[in-house]
């Protein structure tokens, strides 16, 4: 499958926080539309698979403006699951 695309994919500019321990902090993302969210809390932190979007990395579960989301890393890359889809 190569060169395909998942449109439940995207891929988002994040703002974190690197610690001397190691920990990776999300504090903001960029949707694609270029609107920008705060993180008001990360609620859990785990290895876990996107079934919707594809893709296998930490799965942060965060909560922004009141929702639960997820925000995963993928290696070296950031992307969330599109809504709706």
């Amino acid at each position: 499958m190569s060169g395909y695309k998942n449109p439940n994919k995207v891929y988002v500019d994040v703002v974190a926080r690197h610690d001397r321990g190691g920990l990776v902090m999300p504090l903001s993302f960029v949707w694609e539309d270029g609107s920008e969210y705060e993180i008001d809390q990360v609620i859990e932190v785990r290895r876990a698979a996107s079934l919707k979007a594809g893709g296998v990395g930490l799965r942060y579960t965060c909560r922004v403006r009141g929702r639960q989301t997820f925000l995963f890393l993928e290696e070296d890359r950031w992307f969330m699951e599109r809504k709706g889809h």
